[in-house]
């Protein structure tokens, strides 16, 4: 084969390249940081948490790496079409007008409602999202879908974060967000309200895109025995992974909690 015998002898030694042995070590890394995630993060997000480690590498070697190992993000699914239009009610003007780039917490939340499917029934899930981190500040989970699920997850809003001035609050043009009893809480607590035009999902594309989230990243992958079951880990979801720890390019890359974290050190640096 006119190799030379030293030369096979020292291949023999050290079969794998220096480039290969390093591959296999950023591997590890790589497999960590995409099980942490729930096996959801795509090699862009992979790539932030080694960088965020400290590690030294290319993005599309973290990209190569990971289709070698077969490791790729959770990917969505369509809502089937239809007709879901009804009666249009419009009870407050669209005042976000898709303006979801705000410049501080609590100038703008936004609002919407989902569901998810158990052995047991259907379990609803209201949300509040401040426009600025895309954090959940507020949510609430029952078997009905009622104006008390909706006014539950306001309710957590305004505990937690205790605005001191007027926020804007979007939401859609369902009954729920069209009571009596959500209008006088709002302005009970100086909150204004904003609705989306009627059968326009973009106009709360914020909401959208974070039950998009929830469901191809935790609820598509699981199957629920009953609502306590799909509760605790809807819980888990959203308390655990997605505000302190899930990056988003519309937060710099960080999590909703370290974003809003980085702004008020800011503030306080002035």
């Amino acid at each position: 084969m006119s190799v030379h015998p030293s030369g096979y002898y020292a291949w023999k030694a050290s079969p794998h390249s220096l480039r290969a042995r390093e591959d296999q070590r950023l591997l590890g890394q790589i497999k960590q940081a995409w099980l942490e995630s729930g096996g959801v993060y795509g090699y862009r997000k992979v790539y932030d948490d080694l960088q965020a480690q400290g590690e030294r590498c290319g993005k599309h070697r973290v990209a190569r790496l990971m289709k070698q190992e077969g490791l790729r993000s959770q990917t969505g699914y369509h809502r089937r079409p239809g007709h879901y239009s009804g009666r249009p009610a419009v009870v407050a003007p669209n005042h976000l007008q898709r303006q979801f780039t705000v410049d501080a917490p609590n100038k703008a939340w936004v609002t919407d409602i989902t569901y998810t499917r158990t052995h047991e029934g259907w379990l609803y899930l209201a949300v509040v999202l401040d426009l600025f981190s895309r954090q959940v500040i507020g949510w609430s989970m029952q078997s009905r879908i009622d104006r008390e699920l909706v006014l539950y997850a306001l309710l957590m809003a305004v505990w937690r974060r205790q605005p001191k001035q007027e926020v804007l609050v979007h939401s859609d043009q369902g009954s729920q967000f069209s009571s009596y009893d959500w209008q006088d809480f709002l302005k009970a607590h100086r909150l204004v309200p904003s609705m989306s035009r009627r059968g326009n999902c973009h106009d709360n594309a914020v909401a959208e895109s974070f039950f998009q989230l929830l469901k191809r990243e935790r609820i598509k992958r699981k199957t629920y025995h009953d609502r306590e079951e799909a509760r605790r880990d809807i819980f888990d979801y959203i308390e655990m992974f997605y505000n302190p720890k899930r990056r988003h390019g519309s937060a710099n890359g960080l999590s909703p909690v370290e974003f809003e974290k980085q702004y008020f050190q800011r503030l306080k640096s002035v």
